[in-house]
């Protein structure tokens, strides 16, 4: 189990980004959160097993509209929640 923080940049905002990590992070077991940033990224933290934060990843990449020119990540502490929710 690990969790990350990941800045996503390049055209994130407006395009269903944030509803499909949470579609994904639902379907693959991840919790966490994500939210929209003022200068046009998203930052997310998300948490589970490293395959099934690949897989989120993944189809967010594959994402219809979306267009990820850049993702900075980090591992982070584990944290105590439930669910995988967005601002």
């Amino acid at each position: 189990m690990i969790r990350r923080h990941i800045v996503f940049f390049g055209f994130v905002q407006g395009v269903g980004f944030r509803w499909r990590a949470r579609h994904a992070a639902n379907l693959y077991g991840c919790t966490g959160w994500c939210r929209n940033e003022s200068d046009g990224s998203v930052t997310m933290e998300i948490q589970g097993e490293e395959a099934n934060i690949g897989l989120v990843l993944e189809a967010l990449q594959n994402g219809r509209f979306i267009e990820i020119d850049r993702m900075d990540a980090q591992n982070i502490p584990l944290e105590e929640e439930r669910g995988f929710f967005t601002e």
